[in-house]
């Protein structure tokens, strides 16, 4: 409180006892003791009025104890199981959650990982994938601003993810690896990679890729073979040393049946060979007889044109030409899809052409686009002429019903630029995007679908898509959410096949170490999304011959079932509704391979690299209980005391209000009981 305060608080008491005074002794030339009860009384009251309008504030200080945190950050996933160590890191985490001396002194938060990371509940060491990478994003963001020695307990070894080695230098917390396994090096023969088109064509070669390793220090022979059922379709002897330790092999196999087919690759193992299950490895090709072919017609250079190419030549089945209008029209037959991009009158006659050969086609429409051609070559819809450009974000519609189409969080992508005015459609249409301006939807279509004397068309209103798919890079790390989008697009427009109420998705086959997710759409008879209604998968092994029957969850737009712990097979499986009479199947293959089943031993020099650029100290899994001791000891990690000064105005003192009131009631009554009013 600084001196003017107290001075006015003086000046206020002075106030308060004269105004108190001047009431009872101006008629009065000596004073009761009645008379000095109410004039105390009424200064209590002019004092305590005086007091809120000056409203002095207080200061309150109060301290607090804050004791740094230690994360504990547990491998799940199975290459623990298969190193035979989950039972010393279920001990470990036993002796730090027990020990007092680690409690006082921290505070715990238990974490596991191997897909995810995630609160630590049950240790299973049954994940399929460990991204250590992910660990210290995650945890930088909840510990960032404090003091997190961490203890992370793992093999070392990363299956997906960048190299957690460069990743783990935003984290600026001390880290302290225990490290699981051990350092003895054993005689080893691997297929270290397996690179193979996901898609090849009928009567074609395809092209695989093997790199195969040997770890030891003895000359050796082996021999690699492709296996198809129990047909040999390529093998080759090989021999390594110690110094010509590495293989890579390219060879082609012939694609001689339509739909997927599985191959064996095998490294012939050795004898003393601890590790034999990565000397084998499955794969599978889906074969198919046709080839999408797509042209991109456009009288001038964009970047969204290289975005469309590169998005559409991700599925292997699908290829892209850039044509212009006229060459296209002598060309037309050999396509399935066109993609007209900003057309002006230099596409007049063909867009006539594929009027007339009634041609699947999707129109871009953007700052260079000819409106007033556009509205004079279709009948279907007429766009607005205003002369203006608008920026239009987009949002998804959640009711569309022709395909399943994920929300690639579409409202945090950047604006796409347009003319400005409203799109009226002459026939019906289905909107997949509706357009936003400044966070308000207008409800009007950006991106649309529509079917037309059996031809299916889409109109985009917007350029620049190229920066969605940088956008979409930057929040999810990878292209394949904005590529699946546009494939799915691609997908629609190059068949004609007439929507069905319950569309599947799900993919031919699966590698053994990825989730296994088949998504399902039901609609009702007005083609709108229908929540409520039962879905059922019906799986059957189809070598095995088990059954099992699953209920679909609802997530957002679609209903899913997550089957990744299915053991490696052949199955079809059958989709149905529980209120209508309406079922879909398919069939699927999952390959049977298990990447954290490839390792021998932990990654001890990058963990130990790990510690040492950390501040940290890394540990052998025998030697854990030095570690309980070095952080106990470790005067780097102790408690801080915080003092907290938190200014308090007066005003905010209820009980100051109940003064004044209480002094003015007890004035008033003991005044009444006496006759004095």
């Amino acid at each position: 409180m600084n001196s003017e305060t107290l001075l006015l608080i003086i000046l206020a008491g002075i106030t308060a006892i004269l105004l108190a005074g001047f009431q009872y002794f101006r008629k009065s030339k000596s004073m009761s003791k009645q008379n000095m009860l109410f004039m105390f009384l009424r200064f209590i009251s002019f004092f305590s009025i005086g007091l809120l309008l000056i409203n002095p504030k207080f200061e309150q200080i109060s301290k607090s104890i804050e004791k740094p945190n230690l994360i504990v950050a547990v491998d799940n996933s199975n290459s623990v199981n298969y190193l035979d160590q989950e039972e010393n890191v279920e001990n470990l985490v036993q002796q730090i959650a027990n020990n007092k001396m680690l409690a006082d002194k921290f505070n715990i938060d238990f974490y596991a990982f191997g897909n995810d990371l995630k609160n630590l509940d049950s240790l299973t060491f049954l994940d399929k994938q460990t991204n250590i990478d992910k660990v210290f994003n995650q945890l930088n963001q909840v510990y960032k601003n404090s003091t997190s020695p961490t203890l992370i307990i793992t093999d070392g070894n990363q299956t997906y993810g960048n190299d957690y080695e460069f990743s783990f230098s935003k984290y600026k917390q001390p880290i302290y690896p225990v490290i699981l396994g051990d350092t003895i090096t054993y005689t080893d023969l691997k297929i270290q990679q397996l690179n193979v088109n996901k898609y090849a064509f009928l009567k074609n070669q395809f092209p695989v890729e093997a790199i195969l390793m040997y770890n030891g220090n003895e000359n050796i022979d082996s021999k690699f073979v492709v296996y198809r059922g129990n047909n040999v379709v390529y093998s080759q002897n090989l021999s390594f040393t110690k110094s010509d330790n590495s293989r890579v092999i390219n060879f082609t196999l012939p694609a001689s049946n339509v739909g997927v087919t599985s191959y064996k690759a095998s490294l012939i193992p050795l004898e003393i060979e601890k590790n034999k299950l990565n000397n084998t490895r499955e794969f599978a090709v889906d074969i198919i007889d046709q080839k999408t072919k797509i042209a991109i017609v456009s009288s001038f250079l964009h970047p969204d044109l290289g975005v469309f190419k590169k998005t559409i030549e991700r599925n292997e089945q699908r290829s892209v030409s850039f044509l212009e209008p006229q060459q296209l029209i002598d060309e037309i037959d050999d396509f399935q899809l066109v993609i007209l991009y900003q057309p002006n009158y230099e596409f007049k006659a063909l867009i006539e052409e594929l009027n007339t050969s009634n041609k699947n086609k999707w129109i871009v429409v953007g700052t260079k686009t000819d409106l007033e051609f556009l509205n004079s070559v279709t009948t279907y819809f007429q766009h607005e002429i205003t002369g203006q450009l608008e920026e239009y974000q987009a949002e998804l519609n959640m009711n569309y019903t022709p395909f399943m189409v994920d929300d690639i969080n579409f409202e945090s992508l950047p604006p796409l630029r347009s003319s400005y005015g409203t799109l009226n459609f002459n026939i019906p249409f289905e909107t997949i995007l509706t357009k936003t301006i400044n966070g308000i939807n207008t409800f009007e279509p950006l991106l649309a679908t529509f079917d037309t004397n059996s031809r299916r068309e889409a109109i985009l209103l917007g350029e620049n898509l190229w920066q969605w798919r940088a956008q979409s890079f930057v929040m999810s790390k990878s292209f394949n959410p904005f590529d699946d989008f546009i494939s799915k697009i691609i997908q629609y427009l190059s068949t004609n096949t007439q929507r069905t109420r319950l569309n599947l998705d799900f993919e031919t086959f699966y590698n053994g170490s990825t989730s296994v997710i088949v998504k399902a759409q039901y609609f009702d008879k007005n083609y709108q999304f229908d929540p409520r209604e039962s879905l059922t998968i019906t799986i059957k092994d189809k070598v095995s011959e088990d059954m099992q029957t699953i209920p679909m969850v609802l997530k957002k737009n679609s209903y899913e079932v997550d089957l990744s712990n299915l053991p490696p097979s052949k199955y079809e499986f059958s989709v149905s509704a529980a209120g209508d009479n309406i079922s879909k199947s398919g069939t699927f293959q999952i390959l049977e391979y298990n990447v954290e089943q490839q390792f021998l031993n932990a990654n001890v020099i990058k963990l130990q690299r790990l510690a040492a650029e950390s501040s940290g100290k890394s540990y052998f899994i025998k030697d854990a209980a030095d570690v309980i001791q070095d952080l106990i000891g470790d005067n780097r990690y102790l408690p801080i005391q915080k003092r907290h000064k938190n200014s308090l105005p007066l005003i905010d003192w209820k009980y100051l209000l109940l003064i004044i009131v209480l002094s003015l009631s007890i004035e008033w009554f003991i005044r009444k009981y006496n006759g004095l009013i």
